[in-house]
């Protein structure tokens, strides 16, 4: 009795080990946002505090050419706008709204990243004073270079 008792004992403390150890594992998302922006750009400093009222911990970077950064990353031309953000190995392209990046996040999607091109009023970032609202579309950069439809606003 004594010998099943002990096997089951360290059958019990190897499969919680292990439990314990894939929950450690488990990657959280990131809230680091890394932003590439031009110093006189500011709507990029709008979005920005979007991003940090939303719970996310910005650090700015000023580029001469943002476009730099959004090549590196894979970012098609077509989808430029002034600003680029990296985050959990996402690329953020635009005035990507807040839930758009934590759903991201939480999916997890096999894709470059999100982007919101051409700076539609009403954006994060883009708010007018009379609070004219444009429709826009969040678009998910896929890896072949296309993109598909990842969220719309307005």
């Amino acid at each position: 009795m004594i010998k099943s008792l002990s096997r089951r004992s360290l059958l019990i403390l190897g499969v919680s080990a292990s439990a314990a150890a894939a929950c450690a594992q488990t990657p959280r998302p990131s809230s680091d946002l890394a932003v590439y922006k031009s110093p006189t750009c500011g709507c990029c400093g709008a979005w920005v505090e979007h991003m940090t009222a939303a719970g996310f911990q910005a650090r700015i970077t000023e580029v001469t050419d943002p476009g730099s950064v959004r090549r590196a990353q894979g970012v098609p031309e077509s989808l430029a706008s002034c600003h680029t953000a990296l985050i959990g190995g996402y690329v953020l392209e635009g005035h990507v709204p807040a839930e758009d990046v934590r759903r991201l996040l939480a999916e997890r999607p096999e894709a470059v990243g999100l982007a919101v091109p051409a700076m539609p009023l009403g954006s994060p970032g883009m708010e007018t004073p009379d609070g004219r609202r444009e429709p826009y579309e969040t678009l998910l950069i896929l890896k072949s270079g296309g993109t598909r439809v990842f969220a719309r606003h307005g």
